[in-house]
């Protein structure tokens, strides 16, 4: 029918600013939630501490994924800010070092997080395998640099190279490491991949 608007240019239509603001709350809230009690906390618990009701919540955030993939943006864009400040000081093997402990400390900071990175690997059709696309393509970038100054072995991808760190960031919650602590399991795990 001519002048109507399909499902896709709806969704791109900027929200009222009271929409605005609930969404904006509920993402607060989760991260708030999310820290204290990890990323499967309960989304009614997420509506109560946004202050709206649970259908202005699935109306925003249909799953649990849709609420996840929203609260990492901001971390994930913090992070790739310092993967680009890491290309520009260091060289390719500290820059690849530096970033798999700071992606590590970082993916372990909402419990259960990195089980739910897994799970998200094997469902392409997840939005939390599109959240977690830039950080998987910066660490493969990185590690293309460190393999062309031949600071890396040739055989490992990037791919295999995150699914490692997601393991290491279950590891670090898991067993409480500190900074240091975190530090030192990934430099042990990752120190077969260095020439």
């Amino acid at each position: 029918m001519a002048g109507s608007v399909g499902p896709e240019a709806m969704s791109k239509r900027p929200l009222r600013a009271d929409a605005q603001r609930n969404r904006d709350a509920i993402v607060r809230a989760a991260r708030e939630t999310f820290e204290a009690e990890g990323v499967l906390a309960s989304i009614d618990g997420i509506a109560m501490r946004a202050g709206v009701g649970n259908a202005t919540l699935y109306r925003n955030f249909p799953i649990r994924d849709d609420l996840l993939a929203a609260v990492m943006e901001n971390s994930i864009n913090e992070l790739l800010e310092e993967a680009d400040e890491l290309v520009r000081s260091l060289r390719p093997r500290e820059a690849l070092t530096h970033w798999l402990v700071r992606l590590t400390w970082q993916l372990r900071i909402w419990h259960d997080l990195p089980h739910c990175l897994a799970v998200a690997s094997h469902d392409p059709a997840s939005p939390v395998t599109e959240a977690r696309a830039p950080l998987l393509t910066r660490t493969g970038a990185l590690l293309s640099a460190a393999k062309i100054s031949g600071d890396v072995i040739e055989t490992i991808t990037g791919d295999e190279l995150f699914e490692l760190i997601i393991a290491l960031s279950w590891a670090v919650d898991r067993f409480h490491d500190d900074e240091p602590a975190a530090r030192r399991r990934v430099q042990i795990a990752t120190s077969g991949i260095f020439t």
